[in-house]
């Protein structure tokens, strides 16, 4: 069956469709990621938006219900240049077509991907529809592409109460630790599937709590957190920041998620009074620019945005780079900063943009990508080291409220 990708500046590519039977309007972005594209369908940041993915082939490893971020799909529509049919992968439950089907995600392929995204990368973010409707009448689509706008899409994503994901008791609980792991044949015959393997190699926040507001939570993050030994109560993104303190939780994390920092009013009112305490706090993309925002800076959106698992930032207290996993639209305004509060700890190293904030007198860091990097590289997960040791010289001094 054809299906077009009609974009609001009248760009129209044919293709073939794939996925769910249905029309959509979305906010059309790309991925350059090689691979990892059950991660990125399962990302709750993509909540409200349509994802061109630039690698050529997708879904040749198929779907590993295991390795998703949450409990199904986010983005409204899905764009490939070829979709595999055929999966070969011996962890792998069922097709990527099947699962696009089984969970009601319409998308296209066989269109020109690099065409699209040079044009979204010269014009910049743009809506589009998806539709299979061959007779579909340009001139009364374009008004409706205009008009559509994200929303308040964290109010979608958010967790509805709040839960607790236990701790690691002992290295073993978090897996084959990573280069140990065997493939067990007769265990694959009867259906098992060996568990990922783990990177951890100390349980270094045992006996820590740490409060984590879910503003479109990635499941790696709570993970990241659990396998290191810490106890992990993950709060709706409403919560009101007293029930927080008087859990009394050794630190705070401020979670990914999406559309506009900036609708999330009542939010950022709540993290002004997390950042008025003494608990310390990590937070990451949306959360790093929430934060931001909380304390008098300021968020503009991009031209494109940083969505991919190849975007080098550079520590600019030691100088490393490190190559990181991101999907954000916006990005904090370093000529609006107040040095007094906080002051850039990374930029990205493509554009000089700001990839992370230390905040004066406060135990606060907080950056633009993702340490948890799934799907990515693993260059950032230390940040949680050092989140860990940051609760633990807190938890040996000061008060929390």
């Amino acid at each position: 069956m054809k299906a077009f990708l009609i974009l609001e500046d009248g760009t129209v590519f044919e293709g073939i469709h794939i996925g769910a039977d249905r029309e959509i309007i979305s906010e059309i972005v790309f991925n350059t990621s090689m691979a990892g594209y059950l991660e990125v369908l399962t990302d709750p940041s993509y909540a409200g938006q349509a994802v061109c993915m630039t690698y050529p082939l997708i879904g040749n490893y198929g779907i590993c219900k295991d390795d998703m971020e949450s409990h199904g799909p986010w983005p409204d529509g899905f764009i490939v240049r070829e979709l595999s049919r055929v999966c070969s992968n011996f962890r792998s439950d069922l097709s990527l077509q099947q699962f696009l089907e089984e969970n009601d995600v319409p998308g296209i392929a066989g269109i020109d991907t690099r065409a699209l995204t040079k044009r979204l990368r010269e014009k910049g973010t743009m809506n589009g529809m998806i539709t299979t409707d061959e007779g579909y009448d340009l001139e009364a689509v374009l008004p409706k592409l205009k008009a559509y706008t994200t929303g308040k899409v964290v109010e979608r994503v958010t967790c509805r109460e709040k839960y607790v994901v236990k701790p690691a008791l002992a290295l073993a609980d978090n897996g084959p630790l990573s280069g140990a792991a065997r493939f067990d044949a007769s265990f694959y015959e009867k259906g098992g599937r060996e568990p990922r393997p783990a990177l951890v190699k100390e349980l270094n926040g045992a006996g820590l709590r740490v409060a984590l507001l879910d503003f479109g939570a990635k499941g790696n993050i709570a993970r990241s957190l659990a396998e290191r030994g810490c106890e992990v109560t993950v709060y709706p993104a409403w919560t009101k920041a007293e029930e927080i303190i008087a859990d009394r939780p050794a630190g705070i994390m401020l979670s990914n998620g999406p559309g506009d920092p900036k609708e999330c009013g009542g939010i950022i009112g709540e993290i002004r009074k997390l950042y008025e305490t003494e608990i310390p706090i990590f937070a990451i993309c949306l959360g790093h620019q929430l934060m931001a925002l909380a304390t008098g800076a300021d968020t503009y959106k991009m031209k494109y945005g940083h969505r991919g698992g190849n975007h080098p930032v550079k520590d600019l207290a030691t100088g490393r780079v490190y190559i990181s996993s991101q999907n954000h639209g916006y990005v904090v305004d370093m000529d609006k900063l107040d040095p007094k509060v906080a002051v850039p700890a990374f930029i990205n190293v493509n554009d000089g943009t700001n990839e992370g904030l230390s905040y004066v007198g406060k135990n606060i860091f907080t950056v633009q990508y993702h340490p948890e990097a799934c799907p990515g590289p693993q260059d950032s997960r230390y940040l949680f080291d050092r989140f860990i040791e940051m609760m633990k010289e807190a938890k040996g001094g000061a008060c929390h409220a």
